[in-house]
């Protein structure tokens, strides 16, 4: 099978599932078939991804192909975390995103550009990046359906789908569950960048590890606020949001200026 075919399999799969969750969105419990497309669109965005490292030794790191990667192991945090708890409905928004990724990476194909060091110490702080950012990111859209649930509860115009949702006290703790484990991963890369790393605020890296240091301190002030004054609601949702913005300008954000739009490595 070609790495297109492939491809466009993989786009059909994921693009299914997210249809079937939207045509059941107002059902209050949706059966967990209707999540088996996604699971088959995962293994081909995993073997697509496997495909291209096997035809060039080594992990791509460029914008298009970073981004596709990450949402790959989004779409699986997501899919794990649906087995024992209900936050299969993300997929919604999860999957096509996935979808689009895939599509950009393979429609606009860009030079290689990988690691200059395959050493653990370098492999640890790459791979806690992007489990940090992948549980963040679910965080996030969590956070984002969670204002959307509070806000027609207290107008007492609830829709169906919001209606079928969880309680908010149990989207609440699933928030906090999900930030709580992206901030372990976040120190683990922070942790690991500072040992390893010679020069971490050289100019290129500067603004991504001062944004990801803010980040982390926002995550940790609200994980904190939670435990000792109960934060929650609006003060969680907004911070949240504030949080995996910065992480966004500080993974993407030299990224999208430096190969799209300055055409530089």
């Amino acid at each position: 099978m070609t790495p297109t075919l492939l491809g466009i399999l993989t786009l059909c799969a994921y693009l299914t599932s997210s249809v079937l969750l939207l045509k059941n969105r107002e059902q209050k419990v949706i059966s967990y078939t209707v999540v088996y497309p996604a699971w088959l669109g995962l293994c081909g965005h995993l073997f697509f991804i496997a495909l291209a490292v096997m035809q060039t030794n080594r992990f791509n790191f460029s914008l298009f192909s970073t981004a596709s990667m990450v949402s790959a192991l989004v779409a699986l945090l997501l899919l794990l975390a649906s087995l024992t708890k209900p936050v299969e409905k993300l997929g919604i928004a999860i999957f096509p995103l996935a979808a689009i990724m895939l599509g950009l990476d393979m429609c606009f194909p860009e030079k290689l550009r990988s690691l200059q060091t395959y050493s653990w110490e370098m492999g640890t702080h790459v791979l806690s990046s992007v489990i940090a950012f992948s549980l963040l990111n679910i965080a996030a859209l969590q956070a984002v359906l969670l204002a959307i649930q509070e806000r027609q509860l207290k107008n007492h115009q609830p829709k169906k789908f919001i209606l079928r949702l969880p309680a908010l006290q149990t989207m609440e703790s699933l928030l906090f569950q999900m930030l709580a484990m992206g901030l372990v991963f976040l120190s683990v890369s922070l942790v690991s960048g500072v040992a390893f790393i010679d020069d971490l605020f050289a100019q290129h890296l500067a603004h991504k590890t001062v944004l990801s240091i803010i980040a982390w301190l926002i995550f940790s002030a609200l994980l904190l606020g939670r435990l000792r004054y109960g934060w929650r609601g609006q003060t969680a949702i907004r911070w949240t949001i504030a949080g995996f913005i910065l992480l966004l300008l500080a993974y993407f954000g030299s990224k999208l200026v430096l190969e799209i739009i300055l055409q530089r490595t």
